[in-house]
């Protein structure tokens, strides 16, 4: 193993799977376990004739990096390797691929749609491949894609079946699921051990080596005292509680602090309340607008003032060109006569967030200082970090220091998602080094290995102990920084410390699991995958109960904004398994067509334009051009209510509709 370049801590851990074990390979971020793969890959391959290995990963990014700095370099000469992602052809012809190469690395996702898939040419079996590699397996759980694949493997394995690929999970963080004692935390890792059919390995004898070869980063709190006054929040909420005293609720619904996450989720309450009850409007539509306020304090308590206006603004600016009803104008009113006092207190620096300015500081003392070094930033939501992004951009001292920032956000569609291809250049300028500073949601939390990394800035975030290990593993370079900028008092600190003793509970409970006798261990697993493999059929048919509970004729569509009736269950049909389309002629006399979403064009259909009600402006969906023959709008649920024979009902998804839709 010398020559491949393993450290002997590493070559500890893979000794099970030089063997042919399934086992799951815990090891610290920027402990290699990626090279630990590659070299039981190389073995596997060259031991089995006719192997073929799947490398499984849950980012995009992840993609390209494996292939390009870990499995190509040291296989690329003698096997033939290809790496498929969404952005790519060769995920149409995904089957073709798995039968010519003898090593595929594509995001779990790809695998799971060609297990699905019977096409030919599209579809796989988990018995074509001899060896299943999982990067970041923790997520191996719940209704997880991996686990979607694992639950596969499980039902086959208990039914006998042979012919399954040796398992290898990644993981630096399984976490304890939640859990806060060792016997919870125990349990959680059995059923990651369980869902993997795996056991759980660590460098036992060269822990020492490790400990060395692997140093965590410098961690400090940079804390700022709390804004000591806010008038620019105060006006808000005072607004905010305006609309409550219009609405009239009364005392069965107790109002909790303005701007924080409980409230919002209160609100969510309201708005399903009105949405569901019999016309009930005006309940609705304040706690739509109450959520803009909310989410107004919330980014003024991340970043800064104008930024937080600026999202009312935009929010309003469409507003009065879709006003119905009374209620409408009433809020539209609230806001276009207190917009000038608002805009005013937004740009009134005595009271702007004193987090800005720790943080700046933050950022300078690591880059003034090095003038090589590179860094990320972790914010919660995209909104806050595209509000980042524009002040460090127009920020003359951090502009000085040489920062040349750039947004990085998952994939989507939308003015605030990137496309993959966005997000590959924005990591390999990163990597080059023209750009130094990411401002990242948790989409680079895990597995981005940037050596030259020496500093990871976490600011207004609250996760669990598994994000927190993972972003601290971004700071790859000697001497990192991790820091967390907060306010003194906040719950981002006794989160972080939370994590901390969450942290050491999981190695705890991973140390119990690894004591356990091997007969005890395998009869624990056999029965957690027995009771989940029935838990997952009994799931399965209540929901085939619950999607036939009405008959589609009989449950009416209306718009989520304004309830005007627009269509009938039997209007929707599903196409290529995946789009919920509209086939009545007639429903487009109810929608107005907007502008050009930014997607690409795909192999059977490409975007039209956006949808939305002719009467309130509700966005719907999209149209989509199939076949280049015809012209179907494409629709969310969540956008609709749904009118059944026992009352209003809604879904966020598809899934949850309560009538059978059929395929076309």
């Amino acid at each position: 193993m010398a020559d491949f370049g393993l450290y002997e801590y590493q070559e500890e851990v893979v000794q099970r799977a030089l063997r042919g074990e399934n086992i799951i390979i815990w090891l610290p971020t920027g402990g290699g376990k990626t090279r630990a793969a590659v070299y039981v890959a190389k073995k596997h391959l060259e031991n089995n004739p006719g192997a073929k290995v799947a490398v499984l990963v849950n980012k995009v990014h992840l993609v390209d990096q494996h292939y390009n700095n870990e499995f190509n370099p040291y296989l690329g000469s003698d096997y033939s390797l290809v790496s498929i992602s969404g952005d790519c052809d060769q995920k149409d012809f995904f089957g073709c691929e798995v039968k010519n190469s003898d090593l595929v690395i594509c995001t779990a996702q790809i695998l799971e749609n060609a297990l699905t898939n019977q096409e030919e040419g599209k579809h796989v079996e988990l018995s074509q491949f001899t060896l299943l590699i999982i990067d970041e397996c923790h997520h191996t759980h719940k209704e997880g894609v991996y686990n979607k694949i694992m639950a596969r493997y499980v039902a086959q394995k208990l039914k006998g079946e042979r012919r399954l690929p040796q398992i290898l999970g990644l993981t630096a963080s399984p976490g304890t699921g939640g859990a806060k004692s060792i016997k919870g935390a125990v349990e959680h890792v059995l059923q990651i051990c369980a869902n993997l059919d795996s056991v759980i390995v660590s460098s036992k004898v060269y822990a020492p080596e490790l400990k060395k070869k692997v140093p965590r980063p410098r961690k400090r709190f940079d804390i700022v005292d709390r804004r000591p006054q806010d008038p620019f929040g105060d006006h808000l909420k005072f607004m905010m509680q305006f609309i409550h005293d219009f609405m009239a609720l009364g005392p069965e619904f107790p109002v909790r602090e303005f701007g924080t996450q409980e409230y919002e989720a209160d609100v969510v309450i309201l708005e399903k309340k009105g949405k569901s009850s019999s016309q009930n409007r005006l309940l609705a539509q304040c706690a739509l607008h109450l959520r803009q306020y909310n989410d107004a304090l919330l980014i003024n308590d991340t970043v800064r003032m104008v930024d937080a206006f600026r999202v009312l603004e935009s929010y309003y600016s469409t507003k009065s060109s879709t006003a119905m009803d009374g209620t409408d104008f009433f809020l539209l009113g609230l806001y276009q006569e207190n917009e000038v006092e608002l805009r005013k207190l937004s740009g009134d620096a005595r009271f702007e967030n004193p987090k800005m300015g720790k943080l700046q500081n933050t950022l300078l003392e690591q880059f003034v200082q090095g003038g090589h070094s590179r860094g990320i930033l972790f914010s919660k939501t995209r909104k806050s970090i595209c509000c980042l992004y524009d002040w460090v951009s127009n920020n003359p001292a951090l502009q000085r220091a040489g920062i040349r920032a750039a947004i990085l956000t998952g994939a989507g569609n939308g003015i605030n998602y990137m496309t993959q291809n966005e997000q590959k250049d924005t990591i390999r300028n990163f990597r080059l080094g023209s750009l130094n500073l990411l401002i990242s949601t948790s989409v680079a939390e895990e597995g981005l290995d940037i050596p030259e990394c020496n500093l990871v800035v976490r600011y207004g975030l609250l996760t669990n102990e598994i994000a927190q290990q993972q972003a601290s593993g971004r700071a790859r370079a000697s001497d990192s920084v991790y820091s967390v900028v907060a306010q003194a008092g906040g719950r981002e600190v006794r989160r972080e410390l939370l994590n901390e003793c969450l942290e050491d509970l999981t190695g705890r409970a991973i140390g119990e699991v690894q004591r356990m006798e091997p007969r005890d261990f395998q009869m624990k697993i056999t029965d957690l995958q027995t009771e989940a493999l029935l838990t997952r059929q009994l799931a399965e048919q209540l929901k085939l109960k619950k999607r036939s509970r009405f008959n589609a004729a009989t449950v009416q569509l209306s718009c989520r904004g304004c309830f005007l009736p627009v269509a009938l269950g039997h209007d929707i049909k599903v196409i290529e398994n995946a789009h919920h389309v509209n086939i009545n002629p007639d429903f487009e006399r109810y929608y107005k067509t907007g502008g050009q979403p930014a997607l690409k064009t795909f192999e059977d259909w490409e975007p039209g334009r956006v949808i939305s009600c002719a009467a309130c402006g509700r966005q719907w969906g999209m149209e989509m051009i199939y076949k280049n023959i015809a012209l179907l709008p494409i629709l969310a649920i969540e956008n609709f209510a749904m009118e059944t024979p026992e009352g209003r009902k809604l879904a966020k998804k598809w899934k949850n509709v309560e009538f059978t839709i059929t395929t076309r």
